[in-house]
């Protein structure tokens, strides 16, 4: 049994000189630091959630320029870092960063909120927004303000959390950051959760339409909580005060040592150490150290931005596939639960029951060890991906290509029809259909029976369906199919009327209007189950599969009258299980439990006291390029395969990983508060030598200055007797 005791830490004083409680030796303050970040995190993944939804079906953008705006959004996420870095490093220290860009978060928030209201420029009343430039506007001045609000406030909680620890409990700041993880994918997953339901709502003044702006408003009340929660531990943080604009000195104390080794290039210049050791002429030995720990980092940050753009290109991809099926109904935005989940699960098993297990056995898992396993972990979901991909692509129709055309063919007739369609022969019972679509890259003959034959011409990249009637083929107009898996798991149905009057057809609270003799509705998106029609049980219905269903000429009205409707499959529902999607998801997870809360700590532990936030700024960079990497991949990408993406995507990470790995052989692990406590020590002895220098340079100056005037003296003397 675990007993824990509040107590004062005499090591820990606030910034206002008092004593610092704690709880099972840590400091209560950090408490405050993690509720806001579970808050805060609920408010970014829950507004994100949901976010590529908003773009495609509220502002109604396309699929690629909506991917293209969330990436650049996120990037934007993790390039504002730097800049919040440099604030609380330099000018305000990091709680008034983050309060001041926490109001800036907030405000984001509720204006994107705001700009999901159709009713603000709905006139008309028809649930389309009128002035849909306006509500673009507004989401674009939203999202920039919570870019800026999210991504300026995320390096410093880290490194203020951090702060709230003294020298001597190294270990649990390691457990901190473990906890710190946790927080934020506890708020993921519940915002990940919730916001789909909330965005499912329907809301609206004058007609109702998916609720956005309670979706969007819910973390934009979760950032304020965030917010209150920070400012009442107040009292209790330990501030640490900025040093200046450090980000500018080490920038001039990198240039200056450039500088001035370009201009000792020539061989009679001794070599130095390291170079940065040329700016020692100018800049202070501590600086130019904290610059190498620093600079020694970033370096091992080059390979890094990769590792994130394949997980988030793992991410999105998974995010906008189909539904597919299971005993739960999933929706896309719905899948993203399954990452926190998993965090959740495996943080505390990996830190409480690996890690310990791992160093029983005598084996020296380092940090970076520990990043490079991640890397492979992520490597192999992606393989594990590129698996399911190629068992899905099996279950696929093969949709026609700019360059040819595809038709089916009904018979409408009740009696059996020989068919000749160009090349392809076959028979046609009364009212059935052939099973798969004939593809025509050029115009054909159409023979029904033996006697009757129709020039015909399919347009190259359409599905169309040709019903034959009575009097002959319906040629023109022909019927066109859907060349794509309906969104979102639905089934697109529709009818074909084939009885001897107009029929009105409803299927659950589908209606899919009139339907006039030997004519066929448009494609309504039905869910799954078993929906209920006027005269019947329509058929089970699974997921992303499409239907026309036949109303002959032998219908009648009566209990068995559903004995008589056929149905075409025109699309295949999904066969593949969703679980099969789990593997790729627990390795990925895993990769980045061990990979990322690794990065977080290791990114603190290596860093100067006074460039904590910058450095975690540095690591945040490495997820803003990769995010910006995703936008290149996804312009420049060629390969029409998803599977070979995916195996694309494995060997890149795999060529990483081993780069990274190369390069963490070759790093040394310090402790900088040892090496800026040892330069501490010497610079009162390097003063004093400093001092004794100048000494001996100005008595060294006077004794020169002694001889010059007793030399001109003599001089003086001798010209004068010279005279005489």
């Amino acid at each position: 049994m675990v007993t824990c005791a509040l107590t004062h830490s005499p090591a820990s004083v606030g910034v206002a000189g008092g004593l610092t409680a704690t709880v099972c030796g840590y400091p209560i303050s950090i408490f405050f630091i993690v509720v806001n970040e579970f808050c805060e995190r609920f408010s970014y993944y829950g507004m994100r959630a949901v976010l590529v939804l908003y773009f495609k079906y509220f502002l109604r953008w396309d699929d690629d320029f909506a991917t293209t705006i969330y990436h650049t959004f996120v990037a934007l996420c993790y390039l504002t870092p730097i800049l919040g870095a440099i604030v609380a490093d330099s000018w305000l220290g990091k709680f008034k960063t983050i309060v001041y860009l926490s109001i800036v978060y907030a405000v984001g928030q509720v204006i994107l909120a705001v700009s999901a209201i159709h009713d603000i420029t709905d006139a008309n009343k028809d649930g389309t927004p009128d002035n849909m430039s306006f509500h673009i506007a507004l989401s674009m001045v939203g999202l920039i303000l919570i870019a800026l609000g999210t991504g300026g406030i995320k390096p410093c909680v880290a490194a203020f959390g951090g702060d709230q620890f003294q020298d001597h409990q190294e270990k649990q700041r390691s457990t901190f950051f473990s906890i710190f993880y946790l927080s934020i994918n506890a708020g993921s997953l519940l915002s990940t959760v919730i916001t789909p339901i909330l965005r499912g709502q329907e809301c609206g003044i004058h007609t109702k339409q998916k609720c956005y702006p309670l979706a969007f408003g819910v973390p934009a009340a979760l950032m304020v909580v965030a917010l209150i929660v920070f400012i009442v531990g107040s009292r209790m943080y330990n501030k640490t005060a900025p040093q200046g604009n450090i980000m500018v000195k080490v920038c001039k104390c990198i240039g200056f040592a450039v500088k001035n080794r370009f201009k000792h290039r020539a061989p009679q210049y001794p070599k130095r150490d390291h170079w940065m050791d040329w700016a020692e002429e100018k800049y202070d030995k501590l600086l130019i150290a904290q610059v190498k720990m620093v600079l020694k980092v970033l370096f091992l940050y080059i390979p890094l931005p990769m590792f994130w753009a394949l997980f988030d290109q793992q991410v999105f991809t998974t995010f906008l596939t189909r539904t597919l099926y299971g005993l739960l109904v999933i929706q896309p935005d719905q899948m993203q639960t399954v990452n926190p989940i998993l965090i959740l699960i495996l943080v505390p098993i990996v830190d409480s029951v690996l890690y310990p297990l791992i160093s029983k056995c005598k084996l020296n898992f380092t940090p970076l060890r520990r990043m490079t396993v991640g890397m492979f972990l992520a490597a192999l979901a992606f393989v594990a991906a590129a698996l399911v991909q190629i068992q899905i692509d099996k279950t696929l129709p093969t949709f026609p290509s700019s360059t040819v055309g595809q038709a089916k063919f009904i018979n409408m007739l009740n009696n059996p029809l020989p068919i000749k369609a160009g090349s392809n022969g076959f028979t046609l019972n009364a009212f059935k259909a052939n099973e798969d679509y004939l593809t025509f890259d050029k115009p054909f003959e159409l023979q029904l029976g033996v006697r009757d034959t129709y020039h015909t011409t399919i347009q190259n990249g359409t599905r169309n369906t040709i019903v034959i009637i009575q009097n002959g083929p319906h040629l023109e107009p022909k019927f066109s199919d859907i060349t794509a898996k309906p969104e979102q798991g639905a089934n697109a149905m529709r009818f074909l009327n084939g009885f001897a009057s107009a029929l009105n057809v409803t299927v659950g609270n589908q209606d899919f209007g009139l339907i006039v003799t030997n004519n066929m509705s448009d494609y309504v998106a039905v869910p799954q189950g078993e929906p209920k029609t006027i005269c019947s049980d329509c058929q089970k219905l699974g997921f992303g599969s499409s239907f026309t269903i036949i109303i002959p000429s032998t219908f009648a009205f009566g209990p068995n009258c559903d004995s008589s409707i056929q149905s075409v499959v025109d699309i295949r529902p999904n066969t593949i299980h969703m679980a099969w999607m789990i593997p790729q998801y627990f390795l990925i997870t895993a990769g980045e439990v061990v990979f990322s809360v690794t990065g977080l700590e290791f990114s603190y532990s290596q860093a100067p006291s006074n460039m904590k936030s910058v450095l975690q700024a540095g690591w945040l960079l490495t997820v803003a390029v990769g995010n910006i990497i995703v936008l290149i991949v996804a312009e420049a990408a060629t390969l029409s395969d998803q599977w070979a993406e995916y195996i694309l995507f494995a060997s890149l990470l795999v060529l990483v990983c081993i780069i990274f790995a190369v390069m963490a052989y070759f790093y040394t692990y310090i402790d900088p508060t040892k090496v800026e406590a040892q330069f501490a020590q010497n610079k009162p002895e390097e003063k004093k030598r400093k001092s004794l220098e100048m000494a001996c340079k100005d008595s060294f100056k006077h004794d020169k200055e002694d001889r010059r005037s007793s030399d001109s003296s003599s001089d003086e003397e001798e010209a004068k007797q010279t005279k005489i």
